[in-house]
């Protein structure tokens, strides 16, 4: 089980694709102490890994005494960031503090055009210093992609870059139309090029060392089993199953790219809110509608729930049409795209 939390609005990017619409800092976002009775409320929910993201992590001061907190409390803190910050000294204090991992933000190998989608100057330059700053501290670190029709042609050169520059992982993110993303919803992949995408995905991973995964793109655990590729994953979409996330001022919702607020741990324990809250227990159901209700990948795939409501007018139990397949004997209408 994991959970985000997204520990700052602040950043020093303004992404077109941003979920959280991130950039100044918000009133009101939770204290250290709060943050302290947070992570007790987190481990005491269950949960094993806790993401510290953002806006940009490192923005917050507190940031590596609440990691070294949550590692103290049994959890295992990682890192979400855009790497830009990562100076030698952060990185080798990310590993004093005890954090397991990061996972660095980079959209492609043309710097140009990385920078121009961050809204940074010299976005990939300063991301590939502190990944080079990561590597040297012993921080185990993935690269992270955002996934859309303009760069979809550099997935595989964006894997290479990965390993040549030390990566543990390579996972790739598919646009939701979420937060600022909405403005950019044509820049999705439709349903046949996501498709093919994910075959893509499945068929690098025969032949590099690194884990590839695609994320909100839960069809993959499908593409993967046609293929007769093992997995060490045994579920796509774990929204409100085995993952949440806490926003900067302290309220929960079912996964980043899913905006329904669940309360806020500022009135109610965060591990009282994940056991107990009816949208939460609605989910773990698993009983979709449409092709996904009927779908033999329905406990192993459970489609996009995030993406099944912004097409269906905020219904996270209806299917996701942003797949091909088709279960054995369903006579429903045709995908998107």
């Amino acid at each position: 089980m994991l959970v985000s939390w997204n520990s700052t609005n602040q950043c020093n990017m303004f992404c077109d694709h941003c979920y959280r619409d991130a950039g100044a800092r918000l009133q009101e976002e939770l204290s250290t102490g709060e943050a302290r009775e947070l992570i007790r409320q987190i481990r005491r929910a269950g949960f094993v890994v806790m993401i510290f993201s953002g806006g940009e992590p490192l923005m917050r001061p507190d940031l590596f005494e609440l990691g070294e907190y949550a590692r103290r409390q049994g959890l295992r803190p990682v890192l979400g960031t855009n790497g830009t910050l990562i100076t030698p000294e952060a990185a080798r204090e990310l590993k004093r503090a005890g954090f397991a991992a990061a996972g660095v933000s980079l959209d492609s190998i043309d710097a140009a055009r990385n920078d121009a989608f961050r809204r940074l100057e010299r976005a990939t330059e300063l991301t590939l210093a502190g990944i080079e700053n990561l590597r040297r501290a012993g921080v185990p670190f993935q690269v992270h992609t955002t996934v859309m029709d303009w760069n979809v042609g550099e997935l595989e050169a964006l894997t290479d870059l990965a390993i040549e520059l030390g990566a543990m992982a390579h996972h790739f993110f598919f646009l939701v139309p979420t937060g600022r993303a909405v403005h950019i919803e044509d820049e999705a992949l439709r349903v046949r090029e996501y498709e093919r995408t994910l075959s893509r995905i499945m068929e690098k991973q025969r032949h590099v060392p690194i884990e590839l995964k695609p994320t909100c793109a839960p069809q993959f655990i499908r593409v993967a089993d046609k293929k007769g590729m093992p997995l060490r994953f045994s579920r796509g979409c774990l929204a409100g199953i085995s993952y949440c996330i806490i926003s900067p001022r302290g309220e929960v919702q079912p996964c980043a790219y899913l905006d329904l607020p669940l309360g806020s741990v500022r009135e109610r324990p965060f591990d009282e809110i994940w056991r107990d809250h009816p949208v939460l227990q609605e989910l773990r159901t698993q009983r979709y509608q449409g092709r996904c209700g009927a779908c033999d990948y329905r406990e192993r795939c459970g489609g996009c729930r995030a993406r099944a409501a912004y097409y269906h007018g905020g219904d996270y139990m209806a299917e996701d049409t942003w797949c091909l397949y088709r279960p054995p004997g369903w006579r429903g209408g045709e995908a998107r795209g």
